[in-house]
């Protein structure tokens, strides 16, 4: 097996993820370290105010009989409060288990049932009613409390006789190896499991991760406005540095308000999955064409990857350099006029972003640094730094971890980061952390001379086509849900004698499409439509033109409806559950076959 290590530069953590609240608000009280949304303005909050309602929530936990060790579900989407309590969770040495709003009522009722939480802290009355209706399978809970019912109101006064002492003893207790989360996965397959991380787990992380993204974490007025759920390991992992280096953090929960808040915010460095980044420029590219100005958006998206590109080969020539400015002028500043203005960096983590969308955001002035990890990693494992940025790959280990490639090209990590494993599933944790300590992520990949991590596919979703070909299918997919008007992608043939796909169709985008053409703006009536078909098919045709002639997609099926999270057909991270596709398009996929 190839390994590759990157040296750890950081002594092994002590303390817990809660000091540095106090550290801050000693050495630094009047920093602002929040910003609140209220009504049309934010409002700062500094490390002092910070601290303070920590420790009120903390101490109505504890009056609230909540012991070191038990488990206090957070069910809410990203808010200011969200932040707040689980600091408040951690510095009593209990553990935050989040669970994702969106969440259907069966998978509350388990994540309840099997961390056995004593406590659920909600965001609303609809949320509260489906964590009562679950109360009979989880016996363990004692109390549910609303945010916007006054939670943390309500937890303050409760915990009025608490004393500082017994707070601080309580805080105190808590150790690195003390378990600070159970984030249960999002179950593309399956019922899902529960990941213990401990404190070590985010301190061993982060230790190294700031200092080595100084550029984000260590700049003057440096900030974020985190839109990812914080039920997920990826915000939550910002949210922790953030705290740590007194980086002002802001949250933004609806979409519908993400624009304004980013204009109002102006974060100087933001993080999302490629699937945002994808529909920021596919909506900006069909805004374009849709006014009339489409060719001059495809000439500025040609050049922002041609200068992006040319900075890997000793920069770009005179007549480049001028269309870009040119183009940064028309079109380049407007869109990191969206991003709020002063985004000077982008993180994107939770699938591959893929080398056409990562040269046009580098650019058009925004370098994505694209990273690589999982829930039982921790949030990130690798990732590509501001000055040393390999596009196409997901960065090199961070310090202290080691990858390795198994001889069937699973990528294999080693790492303080790596959990302590599944919750009451020992099984599980023996199937993912082998006795060398290895974790297997499941992914395929390879790395290079200098430490650079590919992604080549998932080891469980290569298909095996009748003729013996094993094909990769996000490559493929990935490449076609860059067309602005493709929502989602599947590549089949499994068994099968040719590559096919489903394809669903952006209910946005379509609209204006469609309406140019004089034609109805529903997908059900456009699937057979021929110039549908054709742009469809020049997706298409770009991403067979990165595979070979066995692995291209010979034929294509556009459904009249799109996969969500609702019916089932996407996970809470928007990651497809392809057995569910495979559930109810099966027909679909034999009439690919079949004709």
């Amino acid at each position: 097996m190839r390994e590759y290590t990157v040296p750890a530069v950081t002594e092994p953590p002590t303390g817990s993820l809660s000091d540095p609240v106090w550290a801050n608000a000693s050495s630094h009280p009047d920093t602002a370290v929040f910003s609140r949304r209220t009504g049309a303005t934010w409002v700062d909050v500094t490390a002092a105010e910070f601290a303070q309602q920590v420790t009120g929530v903390a101490k109505g936990l504890i009056a609230a009989g909540v012991k070191p060790g038990e488990r206090v579900a957070l069910l809410s989407p990203t808010r200011y409060e969200w932040t707040l309590i689980d600091y408040a969770i951690w510095s009593i040495g209990a553990v935050t288990v989040p669970i994702y709003e969106t969440s259907s009522a069966s998978q509350i009722q388990w994540i309840l049932t099997d961390s056995e939480a004593v406590v659920a802290i909600v965001e609303n009355a609809t949320h509260g009613a489906v964590v009562e209706s679950a109360r009979a399978e989880a016996p363990a809970l004692r109390e549910v409390w609303q945010i916007e019912a006054g939670a943390v109101d309500h937890l303050t006064g409760l915990g009025q006789d608490v004393t500082d002492a017994e707070f601080d003893k309580r805080r105190s207790a808590v150790t690195p190896d003390d378990l600070a989360t159970l984030i249960y996965t999002s179950g593309t397959t399956g019922r899902p499991k529960g990941c213990k991380i401990s404190h070590s787990n985010f301190l061993d992380e982060l230790g190294p991760a700031v200092k080595i993204l100084d550029d984000l974490f260590d700049t003057t007025g440096a900030s974020t406005l985190l839109f990812l759920p914080l039920a997920h390991v990826f915000a939550r992992i910002i949210q922790v540095g953030c705290v740590m280096k007194r980086v002002k953090v802001g949250h933004s929960a609806d979409v519908k308000n993400l624009v304004d808040d980013l204009g109002a915010f102006k974060p100087t460095f933001i993080l999302s999955v490629p699937r945002v980044f994808e529909k920021v420029f596919n909506s900006a590219a069909q805004k374009a064409h849709a006014d009339g100005k489409g060719k001059i958006f495809d000439a500025a998206a040609d050049t922002a990857i041609a200068y992006s590109q040319a900075q890997d080969k000793g920069g770009a020539g005179f007549g480049l350099k001028a269309k870009h400015l040119l183009f940064d002028k028309l079109v380049y500043s407007k869109l990191r006029a969206v991003l709020g203005g002063q985004v000077q960096y982008a993180v994107s983590g939770g699938a591959p972003l893929g080398d056409r969308l990562g040269h046009f955001f580098r650019g058009i002035g925004v370098p994505v640094l694209e990273g690589y990890g999982l829930t039982e990693t921790t949030a990130a494992v690798s990732v590509n730094l501001p000055d040393d940025i390999r596009i196409g790959t997901v960065g090199r280990p961070l310090p202290g971890v080691t990858v390795g490639v198994a001889d069937d090209g699973e990528l294999l990590f080693k790492g303080g980061q790596v959990m302590q494993g599944y919750w009451k599933n020992d099984e599980a944790t023996a199937a993912a952390i082998d006795a060398g300590g290895w974790f297997h992520t499941g992914d395929l990949g390879e790395f290079d001379v200098d430490g650079f991590i590919k992604i080549t596919g998932r080891k469980k979703e290569i298909l095996v086509t009748a003729g013996g070909k094993n094909v990769a299918p996000t490559l493929l997919e990935d490449q076609i849900r860059l067309h602005p008007l493709v929502s989602q992608c599947m590549v089949v043939g499994d068994g099968k004698p040719f590559i096919a796909a489903l394809i669903t169709i952006d209910p946005e985008t379509i609209v204006p499409w469609a309406t140019e053409r004089g034609k109805p703006t529903d997908v059900a009536s456009l699937t057979d439509d021929a110039d549908l078909i054709a742009e469809i098919q020049k997706a298409v045709d770009e991403a067979n033109a990165s595979v070979s002639h066995a692995e291209a997609i010979k034929k294509f099926s556009i459904l009249p409806i799109d996969w969500t999270q609702e019916s089932g057909e996407l996970s809470l991270k928007l990651s497809l559950r392809r057995h569910v596709v495979m559930k109810n398009h099966g027909d679909d996929v034999e009439a690919l076959y079949a004709k």
